[in-house]
């Protein structure tokens, strides 16, 4: 008879083995440490995992918030009624063949948040019509903790999305995700890029590992392999390096991470951005030192299931040399 804890371990050894495989042993052990020891941190006594107060209380807060006031029902339903943003990005050195090229972007899922939320999104990207799709990250609900309903989530929304989906990983997202989210068909770019062909050209998709709270991003890794005058599009989480990906020369930023504010004013204005950044790149479309960037407010929620002045979104991206 097999016992529960070596099964357990000949688990970890397996992921370590694959991770290391997958990723080079380096990022995998720094990756992997990190979050094992942010975890550890967490578990107490009775061996369950402990909510921080800050992160339980402004849960509260929030909620509270919007029931005295009356809005909580309307901001639960208004996370579950997901808008289509289309967008073209103006790129003058884009190569013929690429012309009106369509990127759907999905950010922010959080998956196991809210089914009836996951399943909205499934209905809405089922029908549409793109050429790739991307995902910038936060997929879990959670911080820390176990996958599996993550896991199960992606693998619901898999049959809805065509083709090879790129995705890089988030700072709710647990390296541990990586091998099933692969086994599933989702492509992962951890500090990598992949070329696509199109016709006899040829654009750059790259992406990075979490920059908010892992600070595991390695934009010249990302970039490794790429010519120079290739046009290039970045996937990152968290819009807070936005700096330093204009000056390493990519052409294209989509991120996530800050949900638009999720709760904002009327107007749309935030009340909170979590990241570590200008407001300007916080929500929406902006531009740096000739890089052009789309910040989404993605589809699902964190901490609350609410939204308020601030509705959950895909968005597609259309590619383009110029008017036309």
């Amino acid at each position: 008879m097999t016992h529960p804890a070596s099964d357990m371990r000949h688990d970890d050894d397996l992921l370590d083995y694959r991770l290391s495989l997958r990723l080079g042993a380096t990022h995998a052990r720094q990756r992997l440490g990190i979050e094992r020891e942010y975890e550890g941190a967490m578990i107490g006594p009775d061996g369950h995992f402990v909510y921080f107060e800050k992160w339980y209380s402004f849960h509260r807060l929030v909620e509270t918030c919007l029931r005295l006031s009356g809005m909580l029902n309307r901001a639960r339903q208004n996370a579950r009624r997901i808008n289509t943003i289309d967008r073209r990005i103006v790129l003058p050195n884009l190569p013929e063949d690429f012309e009106g090229f369509r990127i759907l972007q999905l950010t922010d899922l959080h998956v196991d948040m809210d089914q009836q939320a996951l399943d909205a999104l499934i209905r809405h990207v089922s029908e549409m019509d793109y050429d790739l799709c991307v995902l910038t990250g936060d997929y879990r609900k959670l911080t820390w903790g176990p996958i599996d309903a993550c896991l199960q989530g992606m693998r619901e929304l898999r049959p809805a999305l065509k083709g090879t989906p790129l995705a890089v990983l988030g700072n709710h997202d647990s390296i541990r995700m990586l091998p099933g989210l692969e086994d599933m068909g989702y492509q992962l770019l951890v500090n990598e890029n992949i070329a696509i062909d199109r016709g006899a050209s040829r654009l750059y998709i790259a992406g990075v590992d979490d920059a908010h709270f892992y600070k595991v991003d390695n934009l010249q890794q990302a970039a490794d392999g790429i010519p120079a005058g290739a046009v290039t599009v970045l996937l990152s989480h968290t819009p807070e390096i936005f700096r330093q990906a204009a000056h390493a020369g990519y052409d294209v930023f989509l991120c996530g991470h800050t949900h638009g504010g999720q709760i904002c004013l009327p107007g749309g204005i935030p009340v909170l951005l979590d990241a570590d950044c200008p407001r300007f790149v916080g929500k929406g479309a902006w531009q740096h030192a000739g890089m052009q960037g789309y910040t989404s407010c993605g589809s699902g929620t964190s901490v609350v299931q609410a939204r308020l002045n601030c509705p959950p979104e895909v968005t597609l991206h259309t590619l383009t040399r110029g008017p036309q």
